[in-house]
């Protein structure tokens, strides 16, 4: 439902897929994946590689602001919205005009509470959950690559793979948050397990379009990154 399309970055997930699954990635057996910038951008073609580099924590916080606050995560809210203004869900909010911003603001909270929650589990937990794209060859070893990035993140010095807190539970956080509090309607923790079902998948499907469509950091999509990021930056200062 409305999380679906909230999953942050609405947030961005990531992982590292070895040559050889059955061997453990680290400094002297280095994922075969491509470091990513901090936020939604993937950097490098996956033709290349890139040793893995631990981001700071100045880019964690910018992609913690772009998942959270970022023109995706309101455009992602308001299409949801759509959606669910569709589906007419949830059914005491109604119709019309007044129906559709209450369903916008209730994504954006969603969508802010579930970044909040990955942030911060990450930083508790020193996971690196930014994206990080596979520079292997093949639909399938990619597709396992996107998809396993889902529920995996990257620890230490030489950014070894392991599984992910921050990335599993973080996408029911927001969608339990709201279930039980500002939304209407019985049946919360049923209702609010289901959305962040919704919001892993759309975790699933953000990698994969990373992995496969995304034309790189010169599409508009980058340069609009780039400038929120440099804002962002800017504001610091």
């Amino acid at each position: 439902m409305a999380a679906f399309l909230l999953a942050p970055g609405a947030v961005c997930a990531q992982s590292a897929l070895a040559d050889d699954s059955s061997t453990p990635a680290d400094s002297s057996n280095s994922p075969d994946v491509t470091a990513v910038p901090s936020g939604f951008t993937p950097g490098t073609p996956a033709s290349s590689f890139v040793p893995y580099v631990a981001p700071t924590e100045a880019q964690k916080f910018h992609s913690f602001e772009w998942n959270a606050f970022g023109p995706i995560a309101f455009a992602g809210s308001s299409f949801a919205a759509a959606i669910n203004q569709a589906s007419d869900f949830p059914h005491a909010w109604g119709q019309g005009a007044g129906a559709y911003g209450e369903r916008v603001a209730s994504n954006l909270g969603i969508s802010l509470v579930t970044a909040t929650a990955q942030y911060s589990m990450a930083e508790v937990l020193h996971e690196d959950t930014e994206y990080y794209r596979c520079t292997c060859s093949g639909f399938l070893r990619r597709f396992w690559h996107a998809g396993l990035s889902s529920v995996t993140a990257r620890r230490g010095s030489d950014g070894y793979t392991s599984f992910s807190y921050a990335l599993t539970v973080s996408p029911f956080i927001g969608p339990l948050v709201a279930a039980n509090t500002w939304m209407p309607g019985r049946n919360g923790p049923i209702v609010g397990l289901r959305m962040g079902a919704f919001n892993l998948l759309g975790q699933f499907g953000q990698n994969e379009t990373l992995e496969f469509l995304y034309g790189g950091p010169h599409t508009l999509l980058g340069r609009i990154q780039r400038r929120f990021f440099k804002n962002s930056s800017d504001a610091d200062h």
